[in-house]
């Protein structure tokens, strides 16, 4: 197994936005403890799904950028059957159907200029905003290798571990991954300083995980955060900026705390997130993934094409 894609060979790729919120907030739906895999469950939230994601592929295809499909099994570990009032089992076979349905939508659409990778998502056992809850590294293999497991079997490229809000479990899960054969990418949580929610630097968050095993993550992601909330740490620094290829930033500028405690969704500027985007290429010269997370849509990811492709194809 080796620690990078082969896929990246100069190319962007583009990725979808928040999930969940665009289904609460522009679909109406429900969706109990923000867990979008219980729209597997019925044939509406499928085809709602589905179409979630071809409008991605097709600004993907539009912009000449590659796409990752990023399943919807962010809260779909083994702890969160109980509260979504479903089995172990049946949570486990709606992972599968996930990756399943992101495996037909690849043979549907990819092609020469539209490659398309397929990533398992797992989520943190605990709260994305808070490390409320922090689990030793054996822990967090153990957990997370539930999720791990199904994704292997069922055929993903890699696992992407989003919103990680500490580094015992990034290391936890990554070991997970690594013990499937799966290349593994860590998303971080920041806060609005620019810090993950333990307090730790994200240069020394990266250097402890690369660290921590002798299979270190293809590349490192940062979401759930407003660009705002963490350029300027990223204003100095050798080679661990590098290891930073994905960016999926909040469209609010409001902190972790605001947008829990917030009724209407805040969407924020698209072009303006975009041009965020371009300006962080500077800083983050490896970049190559362009998504969204909270409050972010189809305008957004659009907005993101249009500000970086060009200049990464130039």
């Amino acid at each position: 197994m080796t620690t990078t894609l082969s896929h990246f060979d100069g190319r962007p790729f583009l990725t979808d936005g928040g999930l969940e919120t665009s289904m609460i907030f522009h679909e109406g739906i429900d969706l109990p403890h923000f867990a979008s895999i219980v729209l597997l469950r019925e044939e509406e939230g499928r085809t709602r799904l589905r179409r979630y994601f071809e409008t991605y592929l097709a600004i993907a295809r539009d912009a000449g950028a590659g796409f990752i499909l990023e399943s919807a099994t962010w809260r779909a570990g083994p702890d969160w059957a109980a509260p979504l009032g479903l089995g172990v089992a049946e949570l486990d076979e709606l992972n599968r159907k996930a990756i399943l349905m992101l495996r037909d939508l690849r043979t549907r659409h990819q092609s020469e200029a539209l490659p398309i990778l397929i990533s398992g998502c797992i989520g943190p056992r605990g709260d994305g905003y808070s490390a409320d809850r922090i689990l030793t590294v054996d822990e967090a293999a153990a957990y997370h290798g539930h999720q791990a497991a199904i994704f292997a079997e069922t055929g993903v490229d890699m696992i992407s571990a989003i919103t990680m809000t500490n580094v015992p479990e990034a290391i936890g899960t990554l070991r997970a991954a690594t013990a499937h054969g799966l290349p593994c990418v860590i998303s971080f949580t920041l806060e609005t300083d620019g810090r993950l929610p333990t307090g730790d630097a994200l240069d020394e968050a990266i250097a402890a995980v690369d660290a921590a095993t002798d299979v270190p993550p293809a590349y490192y992601m940062i979401n759930c955060a407003h660009p705002t909330h963490f350029e300027a740490v990223l204003a100095d620094g050798d080679g661990w900026r590098e290891r930073i290829r994905g960016l999926r930033a909040n469209a609010s500028r409001l902190s972790h705390a605001e947008l829990d405690e917030a009724t209407e969704l805040d969407s924020g500027d698209p072009h303006e997130l975009g041009s965020d985007y371009r300006r962080l290429l500077a800083r983050l010269p490896a970049l190559a993934v362009f998504g969204g997370c909270c409050g972010t849509d189809d305008r957004h990811v659009a907005a993101m094409a249009q500000a970086v492709v060009p200049k990464r194809l130039a």
